[in-house]
């Protein structure tokens, strides 16, 4: 699914304008970014926690070369999925898949 596809989503099942769904995508993901960037994690009950991890500078292998390089330092952000989500995944396409359903 692309992000296109999330605003149409968005624009169906609130009924909003398509120019309204993708500027409340567009703010949420703005939101998002801005609070990850400033290294606060983003929990979201029942769905799971994004957050801001610190990778060191390491050593590694040029693997078309086999030399020997260094890797700088860098943020990453990871996920990490609540439990209820991964049960949910695990129950079965259709009935995870559809809005509403427990």
């Amino acid at each position: 699914m692309r992000k296109l596809d999330i605003a149409e989503r968005i624009h169906q099942e609130a009924r909003i304008s398509q120019d309204e769904a993708a500027r409340v995508l567009d703010w949420v993901l703005a939101l998002l970014k801005a609070t990850l960037q400033q290294g606060e994690p983003i929990t979201i009950t029942n769905f799971g926690m994004f957050q801001v991890r610190k990778k060191h500078a390491r050593r590694g292998r040029n693997p078309s070369t086999g030399d020997a390089i260094m890797i700088p330092a860098r943020r990453v952000v990871t996920f990490r999925a609540s439990s209820q989500f991964k049960a949910e995944m695990n129950m079965g396409r259709a009935k995870a898949m559809t809005p509403g359903v427990d």
